[in-house]
Order: structure tokens, then sequence, then C-alpha cells
């Protein structure tokens, strides 16, 4: 997503609590605000924030994109720690980035924030309770959010997305198969054959998504969970 908007000439700021992650950003855009940041650290956000504006003086988009998907395997046999991790970094760390854009964007009365929740935010998955949890908790904030800002013209709206090829869904994949006792190529098949085009999606589609609810063609789109997943019919 930041190299989309890059592409299109946008200033760009990131954050991210992997360092590897962000010397690679920090190369592939030497002209962006990079910063080693845990979502979850009140003060390190609010920091992160105080940079941005004095860098570039005003916010017109902000994406809630930090995410972990935590542990798998039954609620009633999972640790507590694990679960709070999850839905912290997923939840309460949206919270801390979206009142640090609305803050901001309520003195501009105008901005978009795009908050990335999943598909499990609209459906439930047996062993994923507190990514699931989490993910519908973002639904909700960001439809309420909508209402709160909307007459300060800011649009909120929150990500879908379905599978995801990459790494990221490697690792989903090989702890979901582990929960579940079957092999990866049985869990990558029962997620492909869930979804009505039959394959996962891409990076880049995700990215599409963003830069039109960032954009004046989505004026008017606010409050919106928008599926971007080939069309789930079934979660594994």
């Amino acid at each position: 997503m930041a190299q989309r908007f890059a592409a299109l000439g946008d200033q760009i700021a990131i954050c991210d609590a992997d360092g590897a992650a962000v010397a690679q950003a920090s190369q592939s855009m030497p002209a962006a605000l990079v910063t080693q940041v845990d979502v979850r650290d009140e003060r390190a956000m609010d920091d992160f924030f105080a940079r941005v504006d004095d860098r570039f003086g005003a916010i017109d988009v902000a994406i809630s994109n930090a995410g972990t998907g935590g542990p798998a395997g039954p609620m009633d046999q999972m640790d507590y720690q694990d679960w709070a991790d999850c839905v912290s970094v997923n939840l309460h760390g949206a919270f801390i980035c979206c009142r640090n854009a609305a803050q901001r964007m309520r003195v501009q009365r105008q901005g978009s924030i795009i908050v990335m929740s999943s598909t499990s935010g609209l459906w439930g998955v047996p062993n994923r309770s507190p990514y699931v949890a989490a993910k519908w908790g973002l639904v909700g904030l960001v439809k309420t959010l909508a209402m709160e800002l909307g007459p300060q013209g800011i649009r909120v709206n929150a990500i879908c997305p379905g599978a995801v090829a990459g790494p990221r869904m490697e690792r989903v994949l090989s702890i979901e198969s582990s929960a579940a006792g079957v092999s990866m190529d049985d869990m990558r098949a029962t997620y492909t054959d869930g979804v009505s085009l039959k394959r996962f999606v891409t990076a880049d589609e995700i990215a599409d998504m963003a830069v039109f609810l960032a954009s004046d063609a989505a004026r008017s789109v606010s409050g919106q969970a928008i599926a971007v997943d080939g069309n789930t019919e079934r979660m594994v």
C-alpha cells in the first residue's frame, strides 16, 4: 500500500515493530518517513504522529494495518496472555492509530481513515478466537468512528481481505494446519475451495482498494467493511 501511494506522488510515513521491515522500507522508499514503533506503545505512537506533523504538516490518509495472526487452538485451551497479545496489537493498536489520526483530521475537517479488518471480521473461524474477536471489533470501531467523524468530513472504512498470497499467509497456514492436524496443502485447499473465485487474493488487490477508498471517487463511501476476498462462501 505504501509503495502504491508513493507511486502516485503521495508523501509517506510508515511505522512498524519489525526492524528488518523498517530497514527494507527505508531502502525501497528513501523519501518516506520510516520509524520502528510498536503500535501498542501509546507514547511511541503519539511521538510518531508528532514526527509526521513536523515532516509533512498534515495527514490526509491514515491506514491502520499493523496486526498479528495470534495463536491457533481451542479457546478453552488458550493461554490468556497469548489472547491478550493478539487483541492488543490488532484492536488496541488500531484505536491508538485512529485516535491520533482523528485528532488531526478534525482540525482539517477532512481525511480518510482505513482500518485493516479481515473476512475473519465477518465470519466465525474455529481455533482463531482472539484474532476473530479483534477483527470483528475493528468493524464495530469503524462504523462508530464513521458516525462520530462524518460531520467533520472524515470518512472511515474497513478493508476485509481474504487469504492474501504471501509469507504471512504461509505462516497462518502453518499454525492452522498444525492446530487442525492436517497438512499445509490440505489447509490451503480448504481456504481456496471456500471462495467463489477459487484463488488467494494478492497484496496489489488490497492496495487497489486502499487507493480507491482514499480517493475522491469514494467521497460518499464511509462506515463500510469491504471484503476483497474472491467472495467467501465458507470459512475454515
